[in-house]
Parts: structure tokens; sequence; C-alpha cells
């Protein structure tokens, strides 16, 4: 066993604890039907409503693939999918109305413990060996099943380094910035932001703090202080450098306009140089044109230190509506996307089923650089209670995009700031 084989191994091994889409539908739920039990023969069709956030894979067919497969083996069953922009912030409005569908992402900031409220528990079958169990579990019972594991780093095209003569990947801040500057005099946008998509931001809020300090609880720590924004923390540190990158002209032009799959053509075809992104986009810049072999993929150098540090993360969770009238086959669907569909893989994510072998040969060179792995941590109901309290959407990115457009970064941390302690106050009364 070679080097890298042994590490992906390692890697997978340490999932054990452990962020496209666009148009929106109404969903029916006119009808009420008894719940199915597995292996019971459908009387007359079935229609399965999934909500997603792979608007992508909807549009190029790959969910459709999945759909008719399922339908095989379920005869009588259509599944349709509906995806909704912003998902993480769209889905929260959703909640409310109970227009959930049969099949849904589960929401990354509602806490555990409300989970029963809005959605059905998983039977513990699906979960032997899969990696993530309990990260939406409450009283003993799991509500959501991890859909893909991954990391997040820098994805750049390796022709456009080329025409830019970047002979060497950069290892330290100050090494990425120049990498840049040879970008952005060769007539290549350096780096997308996909500030005018909001959601794509959050990889330069909450996901970089929780790994460039070393500690993956760092978010979770945060309720201990009431001044948890400051200009010379992680959140400082992490933002600076966005509105550096701006200020050097850097980034993609037009920031207000979501260019998300406009994004993606670029970076295949050679005329942007990067993404700071998870692994998963990978198969979508290769689907938007790219030869596979001109994608690669090293950790994000946030610093000038030598010691390295990169996140190994669950992706969504996926489960079953409380309100859906169909569960049971609602859970049969969830099983065949996770085990059997090839979601995994025709995503380029990490693979949740313990044991299992990551495909992605771009993670091999992810590997090569022997960052440090950090798992990421359950959000503590403490944090969320806070977070909600304060009206502040994490991991939706629109309040990182707030932070970015300002003039002075310290004034709008004292302004969450004071949200922040106000919150403490009330959910600690």
């Amino acid at each position: 066993m070679n080097k890298y084989t042994c590490m992906l191994v390692l890697v997978v091994l340490l999932c054990g604890i452990c962020f496209a889409g666009c148009q929106k539908s109404p969903v029916n739920h006119d009808a009420e039907a008894e719940p199915i039990n597995k292996g019971e023969q459908l009387d007359g069709d079935v229609t399965l409503n999934v909500l997603t956030n792979r608007v992508d894979l909807i549009e190029n067919g790959v969910f459709q693939k999945y759909a008719d497969h399922f339908a095989e083996l379920h005869p009588g069953v259509t599944v349709k999918f509906e995806g909704i922009t912003n998902y993480a912030s769209d889905i929260m409005l959703r909640l409310s109305t109970r227009n959930l569908g049969d099949v849904l992402l589960l929401p990354n900031n509602i806490k555990n413990e409300d989970l029963p409220d809005y959605f059905e528990p998983l039977s513990d079958s699906l979960f032997e060996h899969i990696h993530f169990a309990d990260f939406k579990a409450h009283a003993g019972e799991r509500f959501g099943i991890a859909t893909g594991a991954s990391t997040t780093g820098i994805v750049y095209n390796k022709e456009a380094f080329k025409r830019a003569g970047i002979n060497e990947i950069p290892t330290t801040l100050e090494q990425f910035y120049a990498a840049c500057e040879q970008l952005k005099k060769a007539g290549i946008v350096p780096i997308y932001l996909n500030y005018g998509a909001q959601w794509p931001l959050m990889t330069w809020g909450e996901d970089l703090v929780s790994y460039m300090t070393g500690n993956a609880d760092y978010l979770n720590d945060m309720v201990n202080t009431d001044e948890p924004w400051t200009i010379d923390n992680a959140w400082g540190q992490a933002i600076s450098i966005v509105k550096t990158l701006i200020d050097r002209g850097y980034v993609e032009k037009q920031l207000l306009s979501n260019q998300w799959e406009t994004s993606k053509t670029e970076l295949a075809g050679g005329r942007a140089g990067m993404y700071l992104m998870g692994n998963w986009v990978i198969n979508q810049v290769i689907t938007a044109g790219a030869k596979s072999e001109d994608i690669g993929f090293f950790p994000f150098p946030y610093d000038n230190s030598e010691k390295r540090y990169a996140p190994l993360s669950p992706d969504w969770f996926v489960g079953v509506s409380k309100f859906s009238g169909n569960k049971q086959l609602a859970e049969d669907w969830v099983e065949f996307f996770v085990t059997e569909s090839g979601y995994v893989d025709d995503s380029g994510f990490l693979p949740v089923i313990e044991n299992k072998q990551p495909s992605l040969p771009q993670f091999k060179q992810f590997l090569s650089f022997n960052s440090e792995f950090l798992e990421r941590r359950v959000p503590n109901d403490q944090f969320l209670e806070i977070a909600n309290t304060a009206q502040i959407a994490f991991w939706s990115g629109d309040y990182i995009q707030e932070w970015i457009a300002a003039p002075d970064l310290q004034v709008v941390f004292n302004q969450y700031n004071e949200r922040w302690k106000k919150a403490r106050t009330i959910t600690e009364s």
C-alpha cells in the first residue's frame, strides 16, 4: 500500500464525528396518504417530492437518473425534485409553512432538540457503518443521515497557473497573494468569491475560522464571550483576507450579481484561476468543461506559518418530513440516495460509508501537503439558540456579505457583538 493510499484510508477512518441551485416550484400537500411499509405493494401511483439545493443535478439529468433507478426498484413511484435558491436561509422560512415535501436537507440553523417537530425519526438500520451517525440526533433518535463528507481548500486550474507562470503551489499567505498577482497580470481572474451568490461566502467565514485556529470547537466556544468578533482574532483575520483580495482586484468583477454557474465555466476554461471551496465542487467544474487532469486541489494557506489545518466535515444531512404522507417510501429514497444512487461519487464527495475509499483523484494531491485534519463539531444548542435570538444566520453567507462591504470592519463587528451580547443575556435568563 503506497503513501497516498495509506493516507486515504486514515482520513476515511477519521470521519467519525463529523458548502447550489435555482428555480422554485410549489409542492402539493393536498393529499394525505397512509405511510407505506417497506415491501408493501403500492395501490396506484405515488409521487415523492424531494427538496434539494442541487439544481445543477436536476438540470443536467443526473437526479432523473437516480429517480429512474429508484422507480425500477419501486414500481409506480415518481420522484420529483424542487431546487431551492439559497437553501440555507429559504428552508427556514419553509419550516413554518410545513411545505417541506417528503424528503429534504436538514437546516443547519435548527437545534437538534427541535428536529422532532419537523422530521421523522429514521430507522437505526440506516446508520450501520455510516459516519456522522449521531450528528442530527435527539433523545436517542436520529433524524438525518449525511449525504457525503468533504474538506475545504483551493480548487484551481493547472493550465491557468501555467499561463501565469506559477510553477509552485503557494504554501503561505504571501505566496498566495503573489500567485493572485501573477494571475491578474496574465488577464486571468485570480479567485472567484461568488459574493453575489452569497452562500459560498461561508467558506471564508464560519468554515475558515473553525479550522484555521486548530480549534474545532471555535464556534461553540463563542457562547462564552460577549465579543466574539474582533479584528485581531480568527474572524478578523478571515474577513481581512477577503477584503485584501477585493482591494487588490484579485476577484471577479460585478460582485453583486449571482455568478455561481458562470464561475464554474470560467474556472473550467482557465479564464479564472481558483476557488476556496469544498472538494465537492471539483466534479461540477469538470462537468462545466474542464479536463479532470487540469483541475487541482491544495490546502488554503491562510497565514504564513508552517503548520496547516484543514477541515473534515459532513455535507448536508437528508431526512424525511414529519408531514410526509409517504414516510416509509421517503425513508427508502433516503437510504437509496445515500448508499446506492452514486451521488457521493458523482458529486466528488468523500464517502460516508465506513471503509469505502474516496474516488476523487484530486484528493491525493491535497493529502500530499500533510495538513492536519480537524473533524467538524456539532454546533451545540446554546450556540444555535444565541445565534437565532440575535438573528444571525450562520452558514447562509448573508452577514459575511455585509462585513466584506463594510468600510470599517471593527464598526460592523461592534454592532454584531452588541446583538450577540443581548442574545446571550436573553438566553441565559
